[in-house]
Protein backbone atom coordinates (compact mmCIF):
# COMPACT_ATOMS: atom_id res chain seq x y z
CA UNK A 1 0.00 0.00 0.00
CA UNK A 2 1.17 3.41 -0.67
CA UNK A 3 0.22 7.39 0.06
CA UNK A 4 -1.11 8.62 -3.53
CA UNK A 5 -2.47 12.18 -2.16
CA UNK A 6 -2.84 14.42 1.13
CA UNK A 7 -5.65 16.88 0.40
CA UNK A 8 -6.30 20.03 2.95
CA UNK A 9 -9.96 20.24 3.01
CA UNK A 10 -10.70 23.42 5.47
CA UNK A 11 -14.48 23.56 5.52
CA UNK A 12 -16.64 25.81 8.14
CA UNK A 13 -18.27 24.49 10.33
CA UNK A 14 -20.72 26.85 12.91
CA UNK A 15 -18.37 30.39 12.59
CA UNK A 16 -15.00 28.87 12.12
CA UNK A 17 -12.78 26.81 10.11
CA UNK A 18 -12.14 23.33 10.11
CA UNK A 19 -8.84 21.88 8.55
CA UNK A 20 -9.25 18.36 7.33
CA UNK A 21 -7.36 16.45 5.79
CA UNK A 22 -7.55 13.78 3.52
CA UNK A 23 -4.70 10.54 3.29
CA UNK A 24 -5.27 8.56 0.36
CA UNK A 25 -3.89 5.40 -0.88
CA UNK A 26 -3.07 3.36 -3.74
CA UNK A 27 -5.55 0.93 -2.08
CA UNK A 28 -8.73 3.26 -2.52
CA UNK A 29 -8.06 3.09 1.18
CA UNK A 30 -8.44 6.60 2.51
CA UNK A 31 -7.87 8.30 6.27
CA UNK A 32 -9.17 11.29 7.75
CA UNK A 33 -7.41 13.65 9.92
CA UNK A 34 -7.87 17.14 11.89
CA UNK A 35 -5.40 19.90 12.50
CA UNK A 36 -6.15 21.94 15.94
CA UNK A 37 -4.47 25.20 15.06
CA UNK A 38 -7.83 26.83 14.81
CA UNK A 39 -7.44 30.25 12.91
CA UNK A 40 -4.37 29.38 11.10
CA UNK A 41 -5.43 27.27 8.45
CA UNK A 42 -3.52 28.42 5.91
CA UNK A 43 -0.21 28.62 7.82
CA UNK A 44 -1.10 24.91 8.41
CA UNK A 45 -1.84 24.16 4.57
CA UNK A 46 1.63 25.46 3.64
CA UNK A 47 3.14 22.56 6.07
CA UNK A 48 1.03 19.87 4.15
CA UNK A 49 1.78 20.60 0.89
CA UNK A 50 5.15 20.56 1.86
CA UNK A 51 5.37 17.53 3.73
CA UNK A 52 3.16 15.91 0.74
CA UNK A 53 5.90 16.13 -1.94
CA UNK A 54 7.72 13.76 0.24
CA UNK A 55 5.61 10.94 1.48
CA UNK A 56 3.35 10.00 -1.78
CA UNK A 57 4.96 6.54 -2.22
CA UNK A 58 5.93 5.61 0.90
CA UNK A 59 3.31 3.13 2.94
CA UNK A 60 1.34 4.78 5.40
CA UNK A 61 0.99 1.78 7.55
CA UNK A 62 4.88 2.77 9.17
CA UNK A 63 3.36 5.16 11.40
CA UNK A 64 5.98 5.44 13.85
CA UNK A 65 8.46 6.01 11.47
CA UNK A 66 6.69 8.45 9.21
CA UNK A 67 5.85 10.57 12.14
CA UNK A 68 9.64 10.63 13.26
CA UNK A 69 10.59 11.64 9.41
CA UNK A 70 7.88 14.35 10.03
CA UNK A 71 9.52 15.55 13.01
CA UNK A 72 13.21 15.24 12.58
CA UNK A 73 14.11 15.65 8.66
CA UNK A 74 14.35 19.57 9.04
CA UNK A 75 16.67 21.31 10.95
CA UNK A 76 13.96 23.65 12.81
CA UNK A 77 12.05 20.58 13.92
CA UNK A 78 8.85 21.21 16.01
CA UNK A 79 6.69 24.39 16.61
CA UNK A 80 2.36 24.31 17.02
CA UNK A 81 2.13 25.09 12.94
CA UNK A 82 3.99 21.80 11.83
CA UNK A 83 3.03 19.61 14.59
CA UNK A 84 -0.68 20.52 13.87
CA UNK A 85 -0.17 19.42 10.03
CA UNK A 86 1.50 16.65 12.19
CA UNK A 87 -1.22 15.93 14.14
CA UNK A 88 -3.57 15.69 10.96
CA UNK A 89 -1.43 13.19 8.74
CA UNK A 90 -0.74 10.63 12.03
CA UNK A 91 -4.60 10.18 12.58
CA UNK A 92 -6.04 9.61 9.48
CA UNK A 93 -2.79 7.07 8.96
CA UNK A 94 -4.41 5.37 11.48
CA UNK A 95 -7.70 5.43 10.18
CA UNK A 96 -6.16 3.72 7.14
CA UNK A 97 -4.05 1.18 9.08
CA UNK A 98 -7.97 0.52 11.00
CA UNK A 99 -9.80 0.51 7.77
CA UNK A 100 -7.21 -1.68 6.51
CA UNK A 101 -7.22 -4.26 8.75
CA UNK A 102 -11.17 -4.33 9.57
CA UNK A 103 -10.65 -3.32 13.09
CA UNK A 104 -11.59 0.03 15.03
CA UNK A 105 -8.37 2.76 15.69
CA UNK A 106 -8.51 1.52 19.81
CA UNK A 107 -7.54 -2.18 18.95
CA UNK A 108 -4.53 -0.42 17.53
CA UNK A 109 -3.73 1.04 20.58
CA UNK A 110 -4.21 -1.94 22.63
CA UNK A 111 -8.05 -2.55 22.81
CA UNK A 112 -11.19 -0.73 24.52
CA UNK A 113 -10.79 0.06 28.60
CA UNK A 114 -13.81 1.25 28.59
CA UNK A 115 -17.21 0.86 26.81
CA UNK A 116 -18.37 4.46 26.96
CA UNK A 117 -16.49 7.87 27.24
CA UNK A 118 -17.98 10.19 29.86
CA UNK A 119 -18.03 13.83 28.92
CA UNK A 120 -18.02 17.20 30.28
CA UNK A 121 -20.44 20.18 29.67
CA UNK A 122 -19.71 23.88 29.29
CA UNK A 123 -22.20 26.48 30.63
CA UNK A 124 -21.68 30.36 30.25
CA UNK A 125 -23.60 33.51 30.62
CA UNK A 126 -24.04 36.39 33.13
CA UNK A 127 -25.28 35.82 36.70
CA UNK A 128 -28.46 34.70 37.38
CA UNK A 129 -28.31 32.70 33.64
CA UNK A 130 -25.11 31.46 34.75
CA UNK A 131 -26.74 29.69 37.67
CA UNK A 132 -29.67 28.74 35.09
CA UNK A 133 -27.23 27.18 32.62
CA UNK A 134 -25.59 24.79 35.26
CA UNK A 135 -29.20 23.65 36.24
CA UNK A 136 -30.39 23.14 33.12
CA UNK A 137 -27.42 20.80 32.04
CA UNK A 138 -28.04 18.86 35.84
CA UNK A 139 -31.44 18.42 34.70
CA UNK A 140 -30.38 16.51 31.39
CA UNK A 141 -27.75 13.96 33.25
CA UNK A 142 -24.51 16.40 33.27
CA UNK A 143 -22.57 15.75 36.22
CA UNK A 144 -19.29 17.64 35.39
CA UNK A 145 -20.11 21.31 33.88
CA UNK A 146 -16.89 23.95 33.37
CA UNK A 147 -18.05 27.01 33.04
CA UNK A 148 -16.86 30.70 31.93
CA UNK A 149 -15.73 34.24 33.30
CA UNK A 150 -17.96 37.01 33.27
CA UNK A 151 -17.68 40.92 33.48
CA UNK A 152 -19.96 42.96 35.45
CA UNK A 153 -21.51 45.01 32.57
CA UNK A 154 -22.02 43.50 29.49
CA UNK A 155 -24.06 40.57 29.61
CA UNK A 156 -22.80 37.86 26.59
CA UNK A 157 -20.81 34.75 25.88
CA UNK A 158 -17.97 35.66 27.98
CA UNK A 159 -19.89 39.38 29.38
CA UNK A 160 -17.64 41.27 27.61
CA UNK A 161 -16.99 44.85 28.80
CA UNK A 162 -17.50 46.95 25.68
CA UNK A 163 -15.28 48.08 22.69
CA UNK A 164 -12.09 50.39 21.95
CA UNK A 165 -11.78 51.01 18.61
CA UNK A 166 -12.92 47.84 17.56
CA UNK A 167 -11.29 45.58 20.27
CA UNK A 168 -13.49 43.95 22.86
CA UNK A 169 -12.54 44.69 26.36
CA UNK A 170 -11.86 42.29 28.91
CA UNK A 171 -9.63 43.52 32.45
CA UNK A 172 -9.23 40.44 34.08
CA UNK A 173 -9.46 42.33 37.50
CA UNK A 174 -13.04 43.65 36.79
CA UNK A 175 -13.61 39.57 35.97
CA UNK A 176 -13.02 37.71 39.02
CA UNK A 177 -14.92 39.48 41.59
CA UNK A 178 -17.99 38.72 40.18
CA UNK A 179 -16.91 35.50 38.60
CA UNK A 180 -15.98 34.20 42.01
CA UNK A 181 -19.12 35.57 43.61
CA UNK A 182 -22.08 33.82 40.81
CA UNK A 183 -19.49 30.58 41.20
CA UNK A 184 -19.85 30.32 44.86
CA UNK A 185 -23.54 30.82 44.15
CA UNK A 186 -23.76 28.46 41.83
CA UNK A 187 -22.02 25.92 44.09
CA UNK A 188 -24.82 26.75 47.09
CA UNK A 189 -27.54 26.25 44.34
CA UNK A 190 -26.49 22.60 42.70
CA UNK A 191 -24.33 21.23 46.41
CA UNK A 192 -21.62 19.19 46.31
CA UNK A 193 -22.24 16.03 43.99
CA UNK A 194 -21.38 18.54 40.54
CA UNK A 195 -17.90 18.47 39.49
CA UNK A 196 -17.73 22.10 38.70
CA UNK A 197 -14.50 23.87 37.04
CA UNK A 198 -13.66 26.88 34.84
CA UNK A 199 -11.92 27.77 32.20
CA UNK A 200 -9.66 30.74 32.03
CA UNK A 201 -8.09 30.69 29.03
CA UNK A 202 -4.98 32.12 29.75
CA UNK A 203 -6.49 35.65 30.88
CA UNK A 204 -5.18 36.02 33.87
CA UNK A 205 -1.57 36.66 35.65
CA UNK A 206 -0.57 34.70 38.80
CA UNK A 207 -1.67 37.33 40.91
CA UNK A 208 -5.10 37.86 39.37
CA UNK A 209 -5.60 33.93 39.48
CA UNK A 210 -4.05 33.83 43.46
CA UNK A 211 -6.88 36.52 44.09
CA UNK A 212 -9.60 34.98 42.24
CA UNK A 213 -9.21 31.30 44.15
CA UNK A 214 -9.20 33.25 47.42
CA UNK A 215 -12.48 35.04 46.85
CA UNK A 216 -14.08 30.91 47.16
CA UNK A 217 -14.24 29.16 49.80
CA UNK A 218 -12.76 26.11 49.75
CA UNK A 219 -14.23 23.06 47.92
CA UNK A 220 -16.04 26.00 45.22
CA UNK A 221 -14.05 24.55 42.24
CA UNK A 222 -13.08 21.01 41.78
CA UNK A 223 -10.42 22.08 38.60
CA UNK A 224 -8.96 25.46 37.31
CA UNK A 225 -8.50 25.56 33.61
CA UNK A 226 -5.87 27.10 31.83
CA UNK A 227 -5.79 30.32 34.16
CA UNK A 228 -2.62 31.35 33.02
CA UNK A 229 -0.60 31.03 29.88
CA UNK A 230 1.49 28.19 29.56
CA UNK A 231 5.11 29.07 28.44
CA UNK A 232 6.93 29.21 31.70
CA UNK A 233 6.46 26.32 34.34
CA UNK A 234 7.66 28.02 37.06
CA UNK A 235 4.79 30.82 36.90
CA UNK A 236 2.33 27.87 37.46
CA UNK A 237 4.55 26.48 39.90
CA UNK A 238 4.49 29.85 42.18
CA UNK A 239 0.55 29.77 41.52
CA UNK A 240 0.61 26.26 43.47
CA UNK A 241 1.87 27.56 46.14
CA UNK A 242 -1.29 29.80 46.16
CA UNK A 243 -4.00 27.77 45.99
CA UNK A 244 -4.67 24.31 45.92
CA UNK A 245 -7.42 23.62 43.38
CA UNK A 246 -6.58 21.21 41.15
CA UNK A 247 -5.11 22.42 37.50
CA UNK A 248 -6.25 21.40 34.11
CA UNK A 249 -3.36 22.48 31.96
CA UNK A 250 -2.17 21.12 28.08
CA UNK A 251 -4.60 21.77 24.97
CA UNK A 252 -1.83 24.19 23.72
CA UNK A 253 1.08 22.11 23.72
CA UNK A 254 2.30 20.10 20.43
CA UNK A 255 4.71 18.14 21.57
CA UNK A 256 5.49 15.50 24.83
CA UNK A 257 8.30 18.05 25.57
CA UNK A 258 6.04 20.77 26.40
CA UNK A 259 4.40 18.31 28.43
CA UNK A 260 7.57 17.06 30.52
CA UNK A 261 7.67 19.78 33.38
CA UNK A 262 4.09 19.75 34.03
CA UNK A 263 4.27 15.98 34.13
CA UNK A 264 7.77 15.37 36.35
CA UNK A 265 7.07 18.52 38.63
CA UNK A 266 3.33 17.90 39.55
CA UNK A 267 2.62 20.57 38.55
CA UNK A 268 -1.15 19.85 36.42
CA UNK A 269 -3.42 17.53 37.89
CA UNK A 270 -5.67 16.73 34.91
CA UNK A 271 -3.76 16.56 31.11
CA UNK A 272 -5.82 18.32 28.35
CA UNK A 273 -4.16 16.83 25.49
CA UNK A 274 -5.46 17.93 22.28
CA UNK A 275 -4.72 14.99 19.89
CA UNK A 276 -5.31 17.42 16.81
CA UNK A 277 -1.95 19.37 17.88
CA UNK A 278 0.61 16.80 20.29
CA UNK A 279 1.36 15.33 17.06
CA UNK A 280 -1.57 12.59 16.23
CA UNK A 281 -2.18 9.25 18.00
CA UNK A 282 1.85 8.87 18.11
CA UNK A 283 2.39 11.15 20.97
CA UNK A 284 -1.33 11.12 22.51
CA UNK A 285 -0.23 8.28 23.59
CA UNK A 286 2.87 8.46 25.05
CA UNK A 287 1.77 11.64 27.06
CA UNK A 288 -1.25 9.08 28.43
CA UNK A 289 1.17 6.16 29.34
CA UNK A 290 4.19 9.46 31.15
CA UNK A 291 0.67 11.02 32.99
CA UNK A 292 -0.43 6.96 34.14
CA UNK A 293 2.79 6.89 35.89
CA UNK A 294 2.26 10.28 37.93
CA UNK A 295 -1.58 9.20 38.69
CA UNK A 296 -2.91 11.92 36.45
CA UNK A 297 -5.90 11.84 33.89
CA UNK A 298 -6.45 12.81 30.79
CA UNK A 299 -8.92 15.31 30.31
CA UNK A 300 -8.95 16.03 26.21
CA UNK A 301 -9.51 19.65 24.41
CA UNK A 302 -11.90 19.14 21.90
CA UNK A 303 -13.08 22.63 21.01
CA UNK A 304 -12.93 21.42 16.66
CA UNK A 305 -15.08 19.39 14.98
CA UNK A 306 -16.10 15.15 14.18
CA UNK A 307 -12.99 14.36 12.86
CA UNK A 308 -11.28 15.48 16.41
CA UNK A 309 -13.81 14.07 18.40
CA UNK A 310 -13.60 10.44 16.42
CA UNK A 311 -10.07 10.39 17.03
CA UNK A 312 -10.19 11.45 20.65
CA UNK A 313 -12.63 8.39 21.57
CA UNK A 314 -10.25 5.68 20.35
CA UNK A 315 -7.64 7.31 22.58
CA UNK A 316 -9.90 7.65 25.55
CA UNK A 317 -11.27 4.05 24.96
CA UNK A 318 -7.40 2.83 24.84
CA UNK A 319 -5.90 4.60 27.97
CA UNK A 320 -6.21 4.02 31.69
CA UNK A 321 -6.06 7.13 32.71
CA UNK A 322 -9.23 9.10 31.90
CA UNK A 323 -11.45 11.82 33.29
CA UNK A 324 -13.78 13.25 30.73
CA UNK A 325 -13.75 14.31 27.40
CA UNK A 326 -14.73 18.20 26.65
CA UNK A 327 -17.70 18.16 23.97
CA UNK A 328 -19.45 21.34 22.76
CA UNK A 329 -22.79 20.05 21.71
CA UNK A 330 -24.99 19.93 24.58
CA UNK A 331 -28.13 21.73 25.81
CA UNK A 332 -26.14 24.92 26.50
CA UNK A 333 -24.24 25.21 22.96
CA UNK A 334 -23.65 23.80 20.30
CA UNK A 335 -20.50 24.91 18.06
CA UNK A 336 -21.38 23.27 15.22
CA UNK A 337 -24.78 25.00 14.25
CA UNK A 338 -23.94 28.25 11.96
CA UNK A 339 -25.55 31.59 10.82
CA UNK A 340 -28.13 29.90 8.78
CA UNK A 341 -29.33 27.47 11.41
CA UNK A 342 -28.30 24.10 10.47
CA UNK A 343 -25.74 21.60 11.74
CA UNK A 344 -23.09 22.21 9.50
CA UNK A 345 -21.39 19.44 10.70
CA UNK A 346 -24.29 16.50 10.13
CA UNK A 347 -24.01 18.02 6.73
CA UNK A 348 -20.47 17.57 6.29
CA UNK A 349 -20.01 14.47 8.12
CA UNK A 350 -22.89 11.96 7.45
CA UNK A 351 -21.06 9.13 9.62
CA UNK A 352 -19.69 11.11 12.98
CA UNK A 353 -19.91 10.35 16.39
CA UNK A 354 -23.26 10.42 18.48
CA UNK A 355 -23.54 11.71 22.24
CA UNK A 356 -25.90 9.46 23.85
CA UNK A 357 -26.63 11.48 27.34
CA UNK A 358 -23.44 12.16 28.36
CA UNK A 359 -21.36 10.31 27.08
CA UNK A 360 -20.25 8.59 23.79
CA UNK A 361 -20.47 5.09 22.60
CA UNK A 362 -17.16 3.08 21.71
CA UNK A 363 -18.28 1.14 18.51
CA UNK A 364 -16.57 -1.55 16.37
CA UNK A 365 -16.52 0.53 13.10
CA UNK A 366 -13.21 0.21 11.51
CA UNK A 367 -10.51 2.92 11.55
CA UNK A 368 -12.54 6.03 13.15
CA UNK A 369 -15.60 4.95 12.30
CA UNK A 370 -16.49 8.81 10.29
CA UNK A 371 -16.95 9.49 6.75
CA UNK A 372 -16.60 13.05 4.98
CA UNK A 373 -18.97 14.46 2.49
CA UNK A 374 -15.91 15.01 -0.43
CA UNK A 375 -18.01 16.79 -2.58
CA UNK A 376 -19.51 19.02 0.00
CA UNK A 377 -16.22 19.86 1.72
CA UNK A 378 -14.56 20.74 -2.10
CA UNK A 379 -17.53 22.91 -2.38
CA UNK A 380 -16.60 25.13 0.01
CA UNK A 381 -14.02 28.33 -0.32
CA UNK A 382 -11.62 28.91 2.62
CA UNK A 383 -13.02 32.62 4.54
CA UNK A 384 -11.11 34.53 6.57
CA UNK A 385 -11.60 33.74 10.76
CA UNK A 386 -9.79 35.66 13.24
CA UNK A 387 -10.04 35.18 17.03
CA UNK A 388 -11.44 38.11 18.68
CA UNK A 389 -8.51 41.07 19.69
CA UNK A 390 -9.01 41.75 23.20
CA UNK A 391 -7.73 44.57 25.32
CA UNK A 392 -7.59 46.63 28.37
CA UNK A 393 -9.34 49.54 29.21
CA UNK A 394 -5.92 50.99 28.36
CA UNK A 395 -5.68 50.26 24.97
CA UNK A 396 -3.41 47.27 25.76
CA UNK A 397 -3.55 43.68 24.45
CA UNK A 398 -5.07 41.12 26.34
CA UNK A 399 -4.85 37.60 26.00
CA UNK A 400 -8.37 35.96 23.94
Amino acid sequence: MKITDIKPLPVWVGNRNQLVVKVETDEGIYGLGESGLSGRELAVIGALKHFREFLIGKDPRQIGRIWQELYRSQYFEGGRVLLAAQSAIDIALYDILGKSLGVPVYQLLGGKQRDSIPCFATASGHAEKLVEGVKLLMAHGWNVIRTAPMMPSSPGAFNRGGFINGSQIFEPRESIGITAKWLVKVREEVGSEVTLGIDYHHRLSVAETASFCQRMPKGTLDFLEEPIRDETPEAYEALRRMTDVPFAIGEEFASKWQFLPYIERDITQFARVDICNIGGFTEAMKVAGWAEAHYIDLMPHNPLGPVCTAATIHMAAAVANFAWLEVRTTQTENLYYGDKGINDADVLFPVQPRLVGNSFPVLDTPGLGIEIDESAATGQEWKYWEAPHWVRHDGSVQNW
